[in-house]
């Protein structure tokens, strides 16, 4: 049987990737005493993709895999909203959640072993060029290092950017198969003419 771990959950309409970094606004109670334990703790806690509900107000009903998220940075704009900067690190499958008074998620979830390391295979070697000049586009938001020899890294770096819609990202962060993922984006920007 494998171990559980009890996380905080945060559903968004954003799905994260480990090795992702992600820029938040939180301005509710619950998320700004969830993230002031985290920092004061240095724990971390889960994203998961809306499946019912909003992003304010009742508890939403999360996709059961997400990641774990650690926060990397935090700047108080006022006493009532911090902007936070979180980096992706484990995905998990949430076995079973409960609400707080507060209306926090806490999620029951068991990590996911962490995809093996791939090198990018070489009929995926056309995906490169594109997100080199993507990366430098995006300058800090796509931190050192960046990995393009590696296809769970290159994968993960164009699932994130990709104008895809959120269920199409969240069933790229599901897939464990590296390779499958690289050939699903590659199949994407080869419809659109996008690779040379």
């Amino acid at each position: 049987m494998s171990q559980t771990t009890a996380l905080p959950l945060f559903p968004l309409q954003a799905v994260l990737f480990p090795g992702g970094h992600l820029p938040l606004r939180i301005f509710e109670p619950r998320y700004m005493d969830m993230i002031a334990e985290c920092l004061r703790l240095h724990t971390t806690f889960g994203v998961c993709l809306i499946a019912a509900g909003g992003e304010t107000g009742d508890a939403a009903v999360p996709h059961l895999v997400g990641t774990e998220a650690r926060v990397v940075a935090a700047d108080a704009d006022s006493v009532n909203e911090v902007n936070i900067v979180v980096v992706g690190e484990r995905r998990f499958r949430v076995l079973d959640h409960s609400v707080d008074g507060m209306q926090l998620l806490m999620g029951e979830v068991e990590w996911l072993p962490p995809l093996p390391a791939t090198p990018l295979p070489e009929a995926q070697t056309n995906l490169i060029p594109l997100l080199e000049r993507i990366v430098r586009d995006l300058g800090e938001r796509v931190p050192q290092p960046h990995l393009f020899e590696d296809a769970e890294w290159v994968g993960a770096r164009y699932a994130e950017v990709l104008p895809i819609p959120l269920l199409a990202r969240q069933k790229l962060l599901e897939l464990d198969d590296v390779v499958s993922r690289l050939e699903i984006i590659q199949q994407f920007l080869d419809q659109r003419n996008l690779l040379a």
